[in-house]
């Protein structure tokens, strides 16, 4: 069931109805029920794997609750703990390997040893990828992990457990939440204001804009581009990666959207995902604008359990690089999101190597300063790029391709006809970034004059009706 589907918006207005007519408990229960059938519209027998998620983690929690240790001033860990804690990564991890990567590594393994004479018959796992495993797996992980760090008490009710997992608005593509964030929202549920129902519809109307209306349009040039047995120009390469980038921020942050939107109109409050990623001055603030739920989750529970920058400069260089290719893994089993991963921690370990040295030589005047922030969000905007080049690519060796043949083909080829409609489809998407950056809020039609907050609404909403591409076009991090 897709956000940009009429089928969603028929049940999102049926679950409203519902929602409005029932006390507390009961909204609890059919907000369970409704995102239980959410989740099975895609398909019922996957249920198991969040039930058995809910099941596991619920005990785990309660069982680390009841142990000596849970407050941070208490003595260490014990064994039992940590054991409690292995049940729950090994469990939740295994699923999620087993589901998304055992195939991948099986046949490349069949692929390594064939050339020295040795053809085993790998078990590949053909089943569906579960939509939506690796972001309800954080989420649940992140909420054991807490627990027992003693950040967290555990919560006494099954039920509020079950829909922190399973909430509907995020369970697909995140946000990822935190249970000490979410979880007290739902145990003290109540219903939306007026205020707050009509902010998240305009919300969930500019998410279903940048899907429909931007992304989908420029997916056209992206997959003509990027397809296999192509042999596009270097302009038409970087043509179709730009559009990538403005491509992959509209789908999912339009996703994120409407999730927060949805959720807004029910009552609860999801976390902010993206902060005008694209102008971030440098790599690590590019990662505290991007995918903000993911990036503070390997942050939180990778980066700084490795240690982070605690123990000296060449192992905060290494744990940036673990983290970062783990980080690149989440995405799926493909060696192109493992180097994406690398390209990305490369930038991060280089400029933390430099920082200081950046901020010796950055100009103090003004008009310096400006155009030092300006050409610092232009470059770190290419390196972007390139890396979207890498994660868009179907392998390697296609990647190392459109890079050669990115800065060696100089005919224009189809680009030169591209570049003014492409333009044009993404000059709402500037206007409204402008109008962001001008008031330093993230939905400034929020506190806009009362027929501007109803004027551009309008607008979006005739947009999606005339000019929307494909309704019911999967997002792009479905696939994750």
């Amino acid at each position: 069931m897709l956000f940009n589907s009429l089928e969603f918006f028929v049940f999102l207005a049926a679950v409203l109805v519902v929602q409005a007519a029932l006390a507390p408990t009961p909204r609890k229960v059919a907000l369970l029920a409704a995102s239980y059938l959410f989740y099975a519209a895609w398909d019922w027998r996957f249920l198991s794997l969040i039930a058995l998620s809910t099941g596991l983690d619920f005990v785990v929690g309660a069982a680390l609750g009841r142990d000596p240790g849970t407050q941070p001033e208490a003595a260490p860990p014990g064994r039992r703990r940590r054991l409690l804690l292995a049940t729950s990564l090994v469990v939740n991890l295994g699923m999620l390997g087993f589901f998304k990567y055992a195939g991948f590594f099986a046949t490349e393994l069949a692929e390594l040893l064939a050339p020295i004479g040795i053809r085993p018959t790998p078990f590949v796992v053909s089943v569906v990828l579960p939509v939506g495993i690796s972001f309800y797996t954080f989420q649940t992980l992140s909420y054991t992990i807490d627990i027992y760090r003693g950040r967290l008490r555990p919560t006494q009710s099954l039920l509020d457990f079950a829909l922190f997992v399973a909430f509907f608005p995020q369970l697909i593509a995140g946000p990822i939440e935190r249970a000490s964030r979410l979880l007290p929202q739902i145990e003290s549920i109540r219903r939306p204001s007026s205020v707050e129902f009509s902010s998240g519809f305009r919300l969930v109307l500019w998410g279903i804009f940048k899907k429909v209306v931007i992304a989908d349009r420029l997916a056209r040039v992206v997959d003509f581009v990027y397809a296999s047995g192509t042999e596009p120009t270097g302009p038409e390469i970087w043509l179709a990666t730009y559009a990538f980038a403005f491509q992959i921020y509209c789908d999912f942050s339009g996703y994120t959207d409407v999730a927060r939107g949805v959720a807004r109109m029910l009552g609860f409050d999801l976390m902010v995902n993206f902060r005008l990623p694209y102008l971030a001055r440098n790599p690590a603030e590019f990662w505290r604008r991007w995918h903000i739920s993911l990036s503070t989750w390997l942050r939180d529970y990778l980066y700084i359990s490795l240690g982070g920058n605690r123990r000296g400069t060449f192992a905060t260089y290494r744990n940036l690089m673990i983290t970062m290719l783990l980080g690149g893994l989440w995405h799926g089993a493909n060696w192109t999101f493992l180097l994406w991963g690398a390209f990305h921690g490369g930038l991060l370990v280089g400029h933390r190597a430099l920082s200081s040295t950046l901020y010796r030589v950055a100009p103090a005047s003004d008009i310096g300063a400006w155009l030092w922030a300006w050409s610092s969000r232009l470059l770190v905007f290419h390196l972007v790029c390139i890396g979207w080049l890498i994660f868009r690519a179907d392998s390697v060796a296609h990647a190392t391709t459109l890079l050669v043949r990115g800065f060696t083909s100089v005919s224009p080829g189809a680009a030169a006809q591209w570049w003014m409609p492409l333009c044009i489809l993404l000059l709402p998407l500037m206007a409204y970034q402008y109008w962001q950056t001008r008031l330093d809020e993230l939905e400034p039609i929020e506190s806009a004059a009362g027929v501007i907050r109803y004027l551009v609404p309008s607008m979006f909403l005739f947009a999606i009706i005339l000019l929307g591409e494909d309704f019911g076009a999967p997002f792009l991090y479905f696939q994750f």
